[in-house]
């Protein structure tokens, strides 16, 4: 029996999934997320996804909550637990960049034992998330 296959959706790897953007992140991650046993993201993806709403960076096809409802369970995507372990390492991960939000998905994903899918040019700078990170297969990370 093989290994189980885990995934963690940075958030604009599961919003591009789900509105079918396939062409926005490398074309063997469609595989990867099709055939995974488990694909996640992170309880902070769905405050991101509603606030990008909310200031017009993104248009939904519904209201954001019927969207995420939609998003999650009907298409397979599990909500990560969002624990004191992982807020606590987030915080101790090396200062690439700020964004809190980011850094507790960096942190889902190595607490989860989880590859990593992002097309975030700041994750490829963390050596934590080293055999972490999702390749893109074109060898550099744009």
């Amino acid at each position: 029996m093989g290994v189980a296959v885990k995934l963690v959706l940075d958030t604009h790897i599961w919003l591009w999934w789900i509105m079918q953007e396939l062409d926005r992140f490398p074309a063997h991650w469609s595989t990867l997320i099709e055939e995974a046993d488990q694909v996640l993201i992170s309880p902070v993806s769905c405050f991101e996804v509603a606030l990008a709403c909310k200031r017009g960076r993104i248009q939904l096809p519904c209201t954001t909550a019927e969207w995420i409802q939609e998003a999650l369970e009907p298409a397979g995507i599990e909500i990560a637990p969002l624990t004191p372990a992982i807020a606590c390492a987030a915080t101790a991960l090396g200062e690439i960049h700020k964004d809190p939000f980011d850094r507790i998905i960096i942190s889902t994903a190595i607490h989860s034992h989880a590859t990593l899918l992002s097309v975030d040019g700041h994750f490829e700078h963390y050596p934590e998330l080293k055999g972490v990170l999702a390749e893109d297969g074109a060898g550099d990370r744009t």
